[in-house]
């Protein structure tokens, strides 16, 4: 039986969130080199979908530390 999209983004959104702050608090570690460093740990999740979920979630957190 395979997952639908929505089970697979409830069963995975923690995870997405965590990661994607473990990500983000490296952006004032890393400074200028954060960009090209977290494309890199993107690049690395897998399947594709999580990768997608993650990089919406670091997207959210850039959008409320900008506001």
């Amino acid at each position: 039986m395979s997952l639908t999209r929505a089970d697979f983004h409830e069963q995975n959104q923690a995870s997405a969130r965590t990661e994607a702050l473990r990500l983000f608090e490296q952006k004032a570690v890393l400074q200028r080199a954060w960009l090209s460093w977290v494309a890199a740990q993107i690049y690395t999740l897998q399947p594709a979908a999580y990768a997608s979920m993650v990089r919406r979630e670091l997207a959210r957190l850039q959008e409320i530390s900008e506001n």
